[in-house]
């Protein structure tokens, strides 16, 4: 029998992080499970440090396998499952979904400080510092690029790549602050939110409570 493929999530109403990897999962169309580690509760820590040293969910257990870190995890699901086309196929196509997804991965700390995801939250213009603003517009930039070569579909590559998975969460910034957009990321915001495996995770996120920090 297969190991079975079980992911330490963050609570779904808040961590980015572990919506990234349970999308590219999702999309494989492979069986997997999902264990919510609850933040901000007095033994978060230590259940998080009983899976990742580091210190940081999302983690993915495969058998004796741990792998921790979203993007060290859907490059280990590609891998699992080539066939489901989480990286594009062609070459040069696949290095620049790569180089947005690492730019996602690493950069952009103004909009994830002043504007941190909540599903359910809606704050109009909060957050919208111009360090945050100038990140946004760099994400739509992206956005524009990709979505201008693309075909065959509505996301950045055309079909549902780990680039989408990364960029999620940054659509659901966008709603809760209510961020300007311009059409092409409007239409992209819209393709993201109604994937099965995103309203899937949205519907479990209205059963959790609000955090105290996230009020």
């Amino acid at each position: 029998m297969t190991a079975e493929l079980l992911l330490y999530i963050g609570n779904k109403r808040y961590s980015s992080w572990s919506l990234r990897p349970y999308l590219a999962l999702a999309a494989t169309g492979a069986p997997f499970r999902t264990q919510l580690i609850h933040l901000d509760a007095p033994d978060t820590r230590r259940n998080i440090l009983a899976v990742n040293k580091a210190g940081r969910v999302p983690v993915l257990r495969h058998g004796d396998l741990w792998v921790h870190d979203s993007l060290a995890i859907c490059e280990y699901v590609h891998e699992l499952f080539p066939d489901a086309g989480l990286w594009p196929a062609d070459r040069a196509t696949r290095a620049r979904a790569r180089a947005i997804t690492a730019e996602m991965h690493s950069s952009f700390a103004a909009m994830r400080t002043s504007m941190t995801m909540d599903l359910l939250g809606s704050r109009p213009g909060v957050g919208h510092t111009p360090e945050a603003l100038a990140d946004a517009a760099r994400v739509m930039e992206l956005w524009r690029e990709a979505r201008a070569r693309a075909t065959g579909g509505p996301f950045l590559f055309g079909t549902f790549t780990i680039a989408d998975a990364f960029f999620a969460p940054v659509t659901t910034r966008f709603t809760t602050y209510h961020v300007p957009m311009d059409d092409v990321s409007q239409a992209y915001v819209a393709a993201v939110q109604a994937l099965p495996s995103f309203q899937a995770w949205l519907d479990d996120a209205r059963g959790e409570p609000e955090l105290p920090d996230h009020k």
